[in-house]
């Protein structure tokens, strides 16, 4: 069996490879742990190896905010040291630091 590290961390920024979205990671599995309908929504050329780790990001474009699923092979870090403006940050983070945001609670 593979153990793969995550490379990326809670509270770190990140931003995808592809599209123009950047994110706020607060979670983190170990492999791809979501539905197959998700992963078949994605067009088949595009899809990520599942055997790495995926991210849930608190997630920002122009338009929106939401909560996105990335493989860690379409993230990369964010040094534009610019704080995320996802409204539900607060409620798992501390101030924006340095380039990431401090854990504020303890996920079981």
């Amino acid at each position: 069996m593979h153990h793969h590290f995550a490379k990326y961390h809670l509270g770190q920024v990140v931003r995808h490879r592809k599209h123009p979205f950047r994110g706020v990671i607060f979670d983190v599995d170990p492999q791809f742990a979501n539905t197959e309908e998700w992963y078949h929504s994605i067009p088949e050329e595009a899809r990520p190896r599942k055997d790495q780790p995926f991210y849930h990001l608190l997630a920002e474009n122009d338009e929106s905010f939401y909560v996105a699923y990335v493989s860690e092979q379409n993230l990369v870090p964010d040094d534009s040291g610019e704080p995320v403006e996802h409204p539900d940050l607060g409620q798992l983070f501390g101030e924006f630091n340095n380039g990431h945001y401090p854990l504020q609670i303890h996920l079981n």
